[in-house]
Parts: C-alpha cells; structure tokens; sequence
C-alpha cells in the first residue's frame, strides 16, 4: 500500500504556506511604503541591476511579461522606476530605477528585518534555508526545462 502524506506532511503545501506567512509579514511595511509584494519583487530585480528590459524582469522572475507590465506601469506612477522604448527595437521597453525607486532600498531593508524577528531563526538559519530553497528551484526548473525538452522531441517525431 502507497503511504499518502497529510497535508502538514506535503512540502508544496509547507513552501505555499510559508509564502503566505511571508506575505502578511511584510504586507503592513510594503502598505507603508505604497507597493505591493509583486512591486517589490520588480524593484529587487532592478536593484540587483538597473536598466533591464520587461522581458529580462519576466524572465528573472519567471512570470509572462504581460504580468509585469503592469506592475512597471504603477512602479512608474509612483515615480519608481522610468520606461523608453529601446533605441534599435521598439518592441522592448527599459525598465530603470528613478532616485526615488533607489531610494526605496533602504527604505525597505526593514522587511527583511522584520521576517528574521518574527521568524525567531538566526541569520544564518535563515541563509541556510534560502540556499535550500534555491537549490530545491533550480534542481525542479532544470528537470522541469528537461522533461519539456523531451516532450517537444518525442512531438516533433510523432
């Protein structure tokens, strides 16, 4: 017999969950400084390097682009972030930081601050379960990127 764990036992559910917790954690902080989670998560791609194009954010963090561009959109509202069509191809939109959208960095160190009180971990913990993390991501997206690659052989002969 195929033992089926619980719900508290699947870490889909566990990794889900914590997201969540996450989210409520900073939710009251990102209130403050006017930007919701997905926005900060675009201001940290551009904050690791500024003057990326929609695509290049989307892929980073793996959504369509077509979900990011709103996003730039009321980043650029708020006066965060500037948007110019590329020079050589109009069809790609740069994304870069205003002094304001700089700014927000520091402002928003605080999240991390407060995740690392409330979680009661010690720092290194913390770290230590981020690089798990990753490395459970990356392991699923190239065995994931596999299988696909696969897929699209075995189509392609049929």
């Amino acid at each position: 017999m195929t033992y089926i764990p619980t719900l508290d036992e699947l870490m889909c559910f566990s990794l889900y969950s914590a997201s969540m917790a996450i989210n409520r954690t900073y939710k009251p902080l990102l209130d403050e400084l006017g930007i919701t989670y997905p926005q900060y998560l675009v201001l940290n791609v551009l904050w690791d390097e500024d003057g990326q194009t929609v695509g290049a954010i989307a892929e980073r963090l793996s959504l369509e682009s077509s979900t990011i561009t709103p996003l730039v959109k009321r980043l650029e509202a708020a006066s965060l972030v500037t948007r110019k069509r590329h020079k050589k191809d109009e069809r790609r939109v740069l994304v870069s930081l205003t002094a304001r959208g700089r700014e927000m960095r520091q402002k928003s160190g605080c999240l991390g601050e407060r995740l690392l009180a409330r979680s009661g971990m010690r720092p290194e913990q913390m770290i230590a379960l981020t690089q798990d993390a990753k490395r459970l991501r990356d392991a699923l997206l190239r065995a994931n990127d596999s299988e696909d690659g696969q897929v699209q052989d075995q189509s392609a002969t049929s």
